[in-house]
């Protein structure tokens, strides 16, 4: 059985144990409460013979309601050339979006080089010859690295029951030799949405840098998110080296951000009426979704219009990538707030600590913040079901933990526990489901229990979460940004739209929308990563 999540609908793929395999139900178990997916696009097989599960699509954005478009590719592993359809497949499913697809335009040469001071804007802008910094558009990334022995093997991910190794290759990001634009004609456009996260600052700052140096002159700011494209109150803000130069000293974002928006008709309406060339859009997954909406949108209009994102997910739950920027700034920046609790409750008698860090469908942030700290006795996370009361729960745990050490520090991420508060049923702008605060409800409940039981407790609780959200960049997301921001303009003037940049095993790769927003990244808790932060904390199994 496998979990699929995304921000707002959660489905069930039931698998059938009949061979060959009979079909495939799908069953909305949003009222079965949240489990998890591992792995995309492949599952984890568990000595059965079970076919890659289908891939739900986001159709919907921030500004439409979402629909989840289902599709089912099935894979007969008795075929002697499944290995080379799955490849074919695959290489469908992760071809990049070009202009040339619906356009008749042909490239010029780069006016991209760092051989010169300048764009290279002398005679035809060919590049110079005796310099290899360009990228090919073969030039390809490898998406998984290990080959498991057995899908018993901690974190394996297989395509099929005997985990046969099958290349999985992805577009390598950089310059290309061959631009689809004329630079001095370009209008470029930038627009940051959804929540606070570290790094935005830093990378608007080199997206403009970058479009620069190929010589554009007409660079935009869209304020406020995608609500920019149809307030007439807001105005565009215009960007240069000299606006931006020292933006990524501070947190935030310089354009602004918020959540919603008009129609995807209207955006691009507005985009016409603007006449922009490139859209920048800087966001998580449903601002992803957004972005596709528009792209598909301009192709159907058969606009030559590059909309390109750059991922921005502090929780760290885009799928397919290493890691997304402000996510280590997060960790590093969690650092204090548990070291705070841990300082609490050493110096109290019978001091409890509690930190609720972010991560809304995914324990990323909760699970390395306690690696990190050494500090954390117990981390939960949305991944890992656990119980607060009985003989395997967490309050009998801290009974333990104040007997034998005299205090204990929790680390909670937002969205572990849900099953345990009452539903809001209410979303925010961008659909995603208003959660109830867990570190609230574990506070309570670990006051009443050794209340209950006679033993004294002092329990600290922090969230430092906007705190964290609106750090500046630190030097590690600081990198990360400036080469996302750099790639997202090389992949714009390639002639690409409705792709995102990111890091996948240490490289810088474009990947097609369509496939980061197929489902939630999730912590797995059969990974190594996950056994690391148990074996850190000494906890038990909660469940």
């Amino acid at each position: 059985v496998c979990f699929i999540g995304s921000s707002q609908l959660f489905y069930i793929w039931r698998m059938t144990l009949v061979s060959p395999l009979n079909g495939v139900d799908l069953i909305n178990v949003w009222q079965h409460g949240r489990q998890f997916c591992p792995i995309h696009p492949l599952v984890i097989f568990r000595n059965l013979k079970i076919r890659r599960f289908g891939r739900v699509i986001r159709a919907g954005s921030q500004m439409t309601n979402p629909r989840p478009i289902v599709v089912k590719p099935e894979i007969d592993f008795n075929d002697p050339d499944w290995k080379k359809k799955f490849q074919e497949d695959f290489d469908k499913r992760f071809n990049l979006p070009h202009l040339r697809d619906v356009l008749d335009i042909q490239p010029r040469p780069t006016t991209f080089s760092l051989k010169s001071r300048g764009t290279l804007d002398v005679g035809n802008g060919a590049a110079r010859e005796d310099w290899n910094g360009f990228v090919s558009d073969d030039d390809r990334a490898l998406l998984k690295v290990i080959k498991f022995a057995s899908p018993t093997s901690a974190g394996a991910d297989s395509i099929d029951p005997d985990c046969s190794w099958v290349e999985q290759w992805v577009h390598r990001a950089g310059p290309r030799k061959q631009i689809y634009y004329e630079p001095r004609e370009v209008k470029a456009a930038i627009v940051t949405c959804g929540g606070l996260c570290p790094g935005l600052n830093d990378v608007i700052r080199q997206i403009v840098l970058t479009l620069e140096k190929y010589g554009v002159k007409n660079i935009v700011g869209i304020p406020y998110g995608y609500r920019g494209f149809s307030d007439e109150g807001l105005s565009e803000v215009p960007l240069s080296r000299q606006v931006v130069q020292n933006i990524n000293l501070t947190g935030g974002s310089f354009l602004g951000v918020s959540r919603g928006g008009p129609s995807t008709s209207d955006i691009v309406d507005s985009i016409q009426a603007k006449r922009i060339d490139m859209l920048f859009v800087l966001g998580g997954d449903g601002t992803h979704a957004g972005a596709l909406a528009i792209h598909n949108e301009c192709r159907m209009r058969k606009l030559k219009v590059s909309i390109v994102c750059v991922p921005k997910t502090i929780d760290n739950d885009i799928l397919l990538m290493d890691k997304t920027f402000g996510f280590d700034t997060a960790v590093e920046e969690a650092q204090r707030a548990i070291n705070s609790a841990y300082i609490e409750a050493r110096s109290a008698y019978h001091g409890i600590g509690l930190v609720k860090l972010m991560g809304r469908s995914s324990g990323f942030i909760a699970m390395h913040a306690s690696l990190s700290s050494g500090q954390i006795d117990i981390c939960l996370i949305p991944e890992a079901p656990f119980k607060l009361e009985g003989p395997n729960g967490v309050l009998l745990h801290l009974e333990y933990l104040l007997k034998t050490k005299g205090n204990a520090v929790i680390c909670v991420a937002e969205g572990a526990g849900q099953e345990y508060l009452k539903k809001s049923n209410t979303t925010d702008a961008s659909g995603n489901v208003v959660l109830s605060d867990i570190g609230v409800h574990v506070q309570q409940q670990i006051k009443r229990h050794f209340k209950d039981v006679g033993i004294p407790a002092d329990v600290k609780y922090i969230d430092p979460t906007y705190m964290i959200r609106a750090c500046r960049a630190n030097a590690s997301d600081a990198i990360l940004c400036t080469v996302l921001g750099q790639n997202a303009v090389h992949g714009a003037f390639a002639g690409f739209s409705g792709i995102t940049t990111g890091i996948c095993n240490t490289h810088f790769v474009f990947f097609p929308v369509t496939e980061v927003i197929a489902s939630t990244r999730y912590v797995d808790p059969n990974s190594r990563m996950w056994h690391r932060c148990l074996t850190s904390t000494g906890q038990p199994d909660f469940d």
